[in-house]
């Protein structure tokens, strides 16, 4: 006689209930709903993701091939509320600002800069192709954000002519916005304007708001200004001074033009007609 089992079992009943209750599963559900179960997530994953199927295409665009530096006075006498937004009242940044991100939207061909300026000037963006970062950074442009006091305009100039003198597009100009006349910097605006006729370079000049005594808030020490409970800015008259004279010297040093926006109205008409003097294929 062999050797007697390891395991000894009464019935064999027994051993056969036992195999009975081990089914075939995996994961606790029957093996083809499992993979049902699989299979649907992978589509879920799929449908989440938007595949899309492209064909391989040419497509043709006209470019102007132009790069444009838009120059803006942010000194303080941008607070002037010569302007007005739906019979309203406006600060002259706040209007130039939408009328800015107007024109910078027609020109998505173009590369576009800006360089902001008040008793300094500071890069605020290069030129790009990538107008989004454009729009984001001319929307934190603020009166006071450059500590130098003052208006240099001759310095801005030299800035842009520095970051467009390189440059090979077809055309390359200045959009320069003041609504002063230059009292700091190391260069004076006519210089920096031959500079850039030397370069080839254009440059459209304008005087924003109303000569004389306009409308303009009180400020306080951190240089806002001062406002009513209901939020409503206190306004009082200060002296403007544009130098318009100075604005058509550079125009015309360089084959540009200038231009004197007195008003919302004005300011629009002049970004539009730059916008189409300045169109190429």
């Amino acid at each position: 006689a062999g050797r007697s089992s390891s395991i000894k079992y009464p019935s064999v009943g027994l051993v056969t209930g036992i195999s009975r209750k081990v089914p075939r599963r995996w994961g606790g559900l029957p093996g083809f709903l499992y993979l049902a179960k699989v299979g649907a997530f992978i589509l879920l994953v799929l449908a989440l993701g938007r595949p899309k199927w492209r064909k391989d295409t040419t497509t043709d665009q006209d470019s102007s091939g132009i790069d444009i530096v838009l120059a803006l006075d942010l000194s303080g006498s941008m607070w002037a509320h010569d302007f007005k937004v739906k019979n309203k009242e406006t600060d002259r940044l706040t209007v130039v600002k939408q009328v800015v991100e107007d024109f910078i939207e027609s020109r998505p061909d173009d590369r576009i800069g800006i360089v902001a300026f008040s008793g300094a000037p500071y890069l605020v963006s290069p030129l790009t192709l990538n107008h989004d970062w454009v729009q984001e950074n001319l929307e934190r442009l603020k009166i006071g954000s450059i500590p130098e006091q003052g208006t240099a305009i001759g310095s801005a100039i030299g800035m842009a002519v520095n970051r467009l003198n390189k440059q090979k597009s077809k055309s390359r100009i200045i959009v320069l916005l003041t609504d002063g006349a230059n009292n700091v910097g190391q260069i004076e605006p006519v210089q920096s304007a031959e500079a850039a006729a030397a370069f080839g370079i254009k440059i459209y000049a304008i005087g924003a708001g109303e000569g004389g005594l306009v409308p303009f808030p009180y400020l306080n020490r951190d240089g806002t200004p001062r406002r009513k409970a209901n939020g409503e800015i206190i306004l009082g008259k200060s002296d403007s001074d544009i130098d318009l004279e100075t604005l058509q010297k550079i125009a015309d040093l360089t084959g540009g033009k200038s231009y004197h926006a007195k008003d919302t109205r004005a300011l629009t008409r002049i970004y539009k007609e730059i916008d189409e003097l300045e169109k190429s294929e």
